[in-house]
């Protein structure tokens, strides 16, 4: 049997639940109307695909969002600013980029501890490179090897886990020890600088007023959106992650697709170390460190589980716009960095206990 490439999401999972019997609430979303696309093609309606269609629904983390963004307008007065606004997207940017990587690892009902160890590395090989030539023509060819880099530590991920399915957890629990002391050597320990402007322009750059790191943020977002709700591959990832031995029965290529969210988080990781030295003007090894913890926040927080099969990738930008959004106001109220882990980590909690709660209310209905 194989997959309909015409059928929906949801009809594209529908195997699960009969033969593995997974929860069919963990389809993935509709079309941008709130229809399936089913129903457009059985209407002979034309389906507008717009960007709510691209980046999936993912507005749970909304409020909290709007409700962040309202209290901090009011309670401080520099936090409306343009200078003030302008960081903020600069920071949430490169976590976004990292939290949708990791959106689709989590998707598979894996996790990708090595993120944070693929940034300090991938930022480290790009900011030597352009170091020890000093030259503006060798700042692609740093770039693509960065990329490659990173694409490299997600393969040997997808790897150990689709092919001699090993723990997601321990596989990526070793690579990024891995990647971190490969980082240290290759660097001996010291910061790379200063780095040339030919590649600080990367993400210090700005078009039409707005930083480059924002517009290609949103660039990714759009393109892991559209991936995953309108391509078979992203209907796949959702398969897989809903129960990937009936995914395996219908025809899904399991294997195929985990390689293929391990290399990618890895290349995303990856840009995310070129766009953070590029940022700072320099390459420090211990560039990255806990960046895989606050990927997965923002993509809990934004509405992923990690038992897999739902999120979107406006949930995760949203969830690091949250994250974000909880630390730069606290550094503009004075509040202990301390204090907001806790509260990070707090909110991590309230976001998974609510899923928690859905999912038994669901399953008590149907059994209703």
């Amino acid at each position: 049997m194989t997959l309909d490439k015409n059928a929906s999401p949801a009809a594209a999972e529908d195997p699960t639940t009969t033969a593995g019997g997974a929860d069919p609430t963990t389809a993935p979303p509709t079309g941008a109307a709130g229809e399936s696309a089913e129903q457009a093609a059985g209407t002979g309606e034309k389906e507008v695909i717009g960007v709510g269609a691209l980046l999936g629904r993912g507005f749970g983390g909304l409020p909290v969002l709007v409700v962040l963004a309202l209290g901090l307008s009011l309670a401080t007065d520099t936090f409306l600013t343009g200078t003030n606004l302008d960081n903020l997207g600069r920071q949430v940017s490169i976590y976004a980029i990292i939290a949708i990587g990791q959106l689709l690892v989590i998707l598979t009902a894996g996790i990708d501890l090595s993120v944070g160890s693929v940034v300090g590395l991938s930022g480290v090989i790009a900011a030597k490179m352009v170091f020890d030539t000093a030259g503006g023509g060798s700042v692609l060819l740093a770039v693509v090897l960065a990329l490659l880099a990173g694409a490299a530590v997600g393969l040997v991920n997808g790897v150990l886990v689709a092919i001699l399915r090993m723990p997601p957890f321990i596989v990526t629990l070793g690579t990024l020890g891995m990647a971190r002391g490969l980082t240290l050597l290759y660097t001996d320990g010291r910061t790379i600088q200063p780095l040339p402007a030919s590649f600080t322009r990367i993400a210090g750059g700005e078009f039409l007023g707005v930083a480059n790191l924002i517009w290609l943020t949103l660039l990714i977002a759009l393109l892991v959106g559209f991936g995953l709700r309108r391509t078979i591959w992203g209907r796949y990832i959702y398969a897989v992650g809903s129960n990937p031995e009936s995914a395996r029965l219908t025809g899904v290529p399991v294997k195929a697709v985990l390689l293929s969210v391990y290399a990618l988080a890895g290349t995303l990781a990856a840009l995310g170390g070129i766009l953070l030295a590029s940022r700072l003007g320099n390459g420090v090894p211990t560039a990255g460190t806990g960046y895989e913890l606050q990927a997965i926040a923002a993509c809990v927080i934004g509405g992923a589980s990690l038992f897999g099969a739902r999120g979107t990738a406006l949930g995760a930008l949203v969830g690091a716009l949250i994250v974000g959004l909880l630390n730069n106001g606290g550094t503009l109220l004075g509040i202990d960095p301390f204090w907001l882990q806790v509260a990070i980590g707090a909110l991590i909690l309230v976001a998974v206990g609510f899923d928690q709660l859905q999912g038994r209310r669901l399953t008590r209905g149907r059994a209703a």
